[in-house]
């Protein structure tokens, strides 16, 4: 039986995917360092620091230091997500049935505290959640589980009892480790890719048919709709 839904932010429930690319590409960049589309998916849901990391690992830099860099992606980060940041399709949806459904709602993402805080005014949804949890405060980021354990401990919930809704295979990872159920809503773009087979529920087209799914399956009453195979979309 669900007793808690926990979300992931970026790329579901705002469309900010988008907006973490150019931003650290702008700032990369300015370091001598070109990184491409496919080098900001290979870091996709970890936390910054651990991206940064990453990168001067493999691309030394000199003159900045990496909390630095790691602040100024942040800062542009906030800078495009309350400017032209905009909620993805079916989120209020979503949040009203697993409210009225579950009850407990909790927001746990890889992103720094101060963008999750910004991000969810500009939504203007921060009241929704009963736990927000940024991977900031947690010793290692996604796929480790420790965030969703965290944020399961504040609910007063057993890992067992909650479904997680993610966008990216880090959080997916993350959360079967924890325990938990999972279901993906990916971007589109990547939803062909057989690694969302891993999820419970893979591929779902909105984070609506997510949360339809996943009530079916818990007892809870939802609307009849059908489960899709892995690596297939479509509006709904």
């Amino acid at each position: 039986m669900i007793k808690s839904v926990i979300f992931d932010m970026d790329g579901l429930l705002i469309n900010s995917e988008p907006f973490w690319r150019q931003a650290e590409r702008e700032v990369f960049a300015d370091l001598g360092i070109a990184l491409t589309d496919a080098d900001c998916e290979r870091t996709m849901g970890w936390r910054f620091d651990e991206v940064v990391h990453y990168w001067y690992k493999r691309k030394p830099w000199s003159g900045v230091d990496l909390y630095t860099v790691e602040q100024r992606v942040v800062d542009r980060v906030i800078a495009l997500s309350t400017t032209h940041g905009k909620v993805m399709p079916g989120v209020y949806h979503a949040l009203d049935f697993f409210t009225k459904h579950v009850g407990k709602l909790a927001l746990a993402s890889s992103s720094a505290m101060r963008i999750i805080q910004a991000v969810l005014t500009h939504l203007k949804i921060k009241d929704r959640f009963e736990v927000i949890h940024s991977a900031e405060y947690e010793p290692y980021g996604k796929p480790h589980p420790g965030i969703f354990i965290t944020t399961a401990e504040r609910l007063n919930v057993n890992p067992t009892e909650c479904l997680v809704i993610e966008d990216s295979l880090s959080g997916v990872i993350a959360a079967k480790a924890a325990r938990m159920l999972a279901a993906c809503v990916p971007d589109t773009a990547a939803a062909g890719k057989p690694q969302w087979c891993i999820a419970d529920i893979p591929c779902c087209a909105r984070i609506w048919r997510a949360a339809s799914q996943a009530t079916r399956r818990s007892g809870s009453p939802a609307p009849a709709t059908s489960r899709r195979g892995c690596g297939t979309r479509s509006d709904g």
